[in-house]
């Protein structure tokens, strides 16, 4: 097939090896029932687990039936059907062994308030009476209770809503119904949820908790209720979600998923929420560096606050884990680990490894992720060798301040202590310090993205450093004509070209030209005149299925229209077009697998069928770090920690390409809260952003190499991240080297000229071709800048399939 071919002319060939679809075959929704199980954790089990297959068991809670099987907004996934807990429990035990008379009541009621218009996971928890509850324990001995939590794009969990918060992004109806339902926020359990689980666990002789959350929430009381025997955190499983928890609940599999988050006693406790709805138009970083378990495990009056750190899960078998000997060579350095599965059943076990840096001038972390590998499958009495490495520069700190050497990533000299094991807090020191001798510079960078507004911040030892203002020296927007548009969903319009128009094209270089190695791309681009390579800067009409748009779309120039997809939980269409997809679990339970190799798997499938869909871009990973969890778009998002994220998405970016379609990670950078997102001002010190807030991205770029990116809505230390030269290029092109397309996120506010000048190369879903003209001819906008962004836009192009 010739390059091109299917985007011009085969939309939908099918591309599975017998001449099927492969969208959403069984084949791909087999894998994606095989993520959700690799990726629920195991949080509390007296022994209950596994119930076995051959007892009877009595299904209690609205989310037996109003199961979530992903967020909302752009992360949402039209699926040809969706198997909720019930679905598993009928598929793998049978109707006879489960108490039907709260299945009915269940079903009844989420019917009806479906019908009524409302969302999976944003409906209240019914009364189920005495009597119903006594009958399911005459029934059976064990109970399995669901939980469901719904959040989406655009509005965020737990918040004080009013008319003067959020105005801009936040769907009141779903704000107020939240509130409505969620008496102290949706973090905590309902009271009616409390009651339930309190007269159901008092009624039977086991009782198991099942947890299908869009993010961390409330397990301290579950933890301590005695009554309670089991919890399985479930998050997000995507369609095949209810059969997993099933099949871990009943044993046809161990538990192996491993938390990608700490879990606190409440909200309060995590150091960010103190600020998180401080203002509409601001947040302040003022925890620093200290995000997730590198603040749980630094401080010791908040090691008391956590109920399960970071990387923890249980199995229904045991490990151990050994470390062997560390080998240092040169940069590198290997540590040799040995697991062993001493317990009586098959399981997988995540080996982690977190180094305890010196405190030195720069105060650090008390332990930060530096490897991980999950092994596979091991029956009772199998071992395997790992090996785990890193560089000793992946140790290296951020100095902003000059205490070491300003500006630059420096390791300071002193004993990098080494700790193994199968979470963070439970790592044990391995004996085998990595020895710096001297401090050493490992790259200076310069300032980039300097705050102007932040005045303190977090240090290790418990104290808030005073920083000095810097003057605010980014560009303000111009008064008049230059003032940036308001918010408005202008929609690509096709070009239409004259007969002469075309007949003058003929001769014309086009972009096949380049793909023959005829001429190169920048000498093509010099062919083009302004105003082709302004139109070639924006979003493009939609084609066949797609409904976000597309990039190219030159007919005088044999440049094709190719079309981007959203979904990070799997390709996403209308509802109307009919055109079902696979939805995989949602990104923190992939994250929660730690296995890059499933990730890949996902990436594939996945990008498999965007290709077959006629889609050449598709707008996935999200990777913003988990600040906090009252972030409404978690979901979609991995983890507290950056280097998990980076590894995990970046392999899911390798998966993806593999069909000849571009992954596209977002959003590039500090998008950690949704409500006002067009508009906020995400305040934090350069070494926030350089060790936590893009990390992730670093690693991404790096080690996967994406062909494209997306900018996020918000602004950095006062200047928007669309139009931040620092970052699109000082950060991401000069230290990086990325060579991919940068593209806004969609209906971005940013002026697009100095979008274009700050090297964003693509604005979505609409370009602004007379504003890009007035700014050229008032000498605004370089044609430098112009081809360098027709480049990028190019170079995807060339690379699609």
């Amino acid at each position: 097939m010739g390059k091109w071919t299917r985007v011009r002319y085969c939309s939908g060939l099918p591309l599975g090896d017998d001449g099927r679809r492969v969208t959403a075959s069984k084949k791909h929704t087999d894998i994606s029932r095989e993520i959700a199980r690799q990726g629920m954790v195991l949080l509390k089990n007296n022994g209950t687990l596994p119930l076995g297959r051959n007892g009877k068991v009595a299904l209690f809670g609205k989310g037996t039936f109003d199961y979530v099987k992903g967020g909302g907004g752009s992360g949402d996934v039209i699926t040809p059907y969706i198997k909720n807990i019930y679905d598993g429990f009928l598929e793998l035990v049978g109707e006879e062994n489960i108490f039907g008379d709260s299945v009915s009541f269940y079903r009844e009621y989420v019917n009806d308030m479906y019908g009524k218009g409302n969302f999976p996971g944003l409906i209240a928890e019914p009364v189920a009476s005495d009597d119903l509850i006594r009958r399911g324990s005459d029934f059976a001995d064990t109970a399995v209770i669901s939980i469901s939590r719904f959040s989406g794009e655009a509005w965020d969990r737990h918040m004080d809503f009013d008319e003067g918060h959020g105005h801009r992004d936040v769907d009141r109806k779903i704000v107020s119904r939240s509130k409505e339902i969620f008496e102290h926020g949706d973090f905590y359990f309902s009271d009616a949820e409390k009651d339930l689980i309190e007269r159901v666990s008092s009624a039977f002789e086991r009782t198991v908790v099942v947890l299908n959350s869009s993010g961390v929430m409330e397990t301290a009381w579950l933890n301590e209720n005695e009554k309670v025997d089991a919890v399985l955190l479930a998050w997000q499983g995507g369609m095949e979600g209810g059969i997993a928890e099933a099949e871990l609940l009943l044993g046809v599999e161990s538990p192996s998923g491993k938390l990608s988050d700490t879990f606190a006693r409440d909200i309060d406790d995590y150091p960010s929420t103190a600020t998180f709805f401080e203002s509409d138009t601001y947040v302040k970083y003022y925890e620093d560096i200290y995000v997730g378990y590198r603040y749980f495990e630094t401080f010791e009056e908040a090691r008391d606050k956590v109920v399960y750190p970071f990387g923890y899960g249980l199995s229904y078998t045991d490990f151990e884990i050994s470390c062997a000997g560390t080998e240092v060579s040169g940069d590198t350095v290997r540590v040799m680990v040995t697991v062993t599965n001493t317990g009586k059943c098959p399981g997988r076990e995540t080996v982690q490894l977190y180094f305890g840096a010196p405190q030195g001038k720069l105060l650090k972390p008390a332990r930060q992720l530096i490897a991980f590998h999950k092994t596979a499958l091991l029956g009772p009495g199998e071992k395997e060798d790992v090996i785990l490495s890193f560089r000793k520069e992946d140790m290296a700190s951020y100095d902003d301040t000059g205490k070491v050497s300003e500006a630059s990533w420096v390791l300071e000299k002193g004993d990098y202590i080494l700790y193994l094991g199968d979470s963070v807090r439970d790592a044990a020191d391995t004996g085998c310090p990595v020895n710096i001798d001297d401090d050493i510079v490992v790259c200076h960078t310069g300032h980039k993205l300097v705050p102007h507004k932040l005045d303190k911040r977090l240090l290790g030892n418990g104290e808030y450093e005073k920083l000095e203002l810097k003057d605010d020296e980014t560009p303000k927007p111009q008064e008049g004509y230059w003032k940036a548009p308001a918010q408005s969903y202008f929609i690509p319009e096709e070009r239409v070209y004259t007969t002469e128009e075309l007949k003058d094209a003929e001769n014309l270089p086009k972009l096949i030209d380049v793909y023959e190695d005829k001429l190169s791309l920048e000498d093509f681009v010099k062919e083009m005149p302004d105003e082709e390579i302004m139109h070639l800067l924006g979003g493009q009409p939609n084609r066949g299925l797609a409904n976000t748009y597309g990039y190219g779309n030159n007919v005088k120039y044999g440049i094709p229209n190719i079309m981007t997809a959203d979904g990070p939980a799997g390709v996403r269409f209308r509802p109307e077009c009919e055109v079902y997809t696979t939805a995989f679990p949602c990104a923190t339970l992939l994250a929660c697998t730690w296995d890059t190799e499933l990730a890949a798997l996902m990436g594939r499938t996945g990008g498999k069928e965007a290709k077959e869909n006629n889609i050449s871009a598709w707008l996935t990973p999200g990777v913003n770090i988990h600040r906090n969890p009252l972030c409404g778009r978690n979901f979609e998002y991995y983890s507290e920690d950056p280097l998990l994220t980076g590894k995990m998405a970046g392999a899911l970016v390798r998966g993806i390409q593999e069909n000849g379609v571009a992954a596209t990670p977002k959003h590039f950078a500090l998008n950690n809260k949704e409500t006002n997102r067009r508009h906020l001002d995400s305040i934090a010190s350069e070494r926030a952003i350089r060790e936590i807030y893009l990390r992730q991205f670093e690693i991404i770029v790096r080690e996967a190499s994406p062909w494209s990116i997306m900018s996020s809505y918000n602004v950095i230390n006062g200047q928007r991240a669309s139009e931040s030269h620092d970052l699109l290029t000082g950060i991401l092109r000069d230290e990086w080297g990325f060579d991919g397309m940068v593209t806004t996120d969609w209906w971005t506010i940013g002026e697009h000229y100095r979008e274009v000048m700050a090297g964003n190369d693509m604005k979505m879903a609409y370009g602004f071709f007379d504003r890009l003209k007035r700014a050229r001819e008032e000498g605004l906008l370089s044609r430098e800048a112009m081809e360098k962004a027709a480049v990028n836009i190019l170079r995807l192009i060339l690379r699609v399939d």
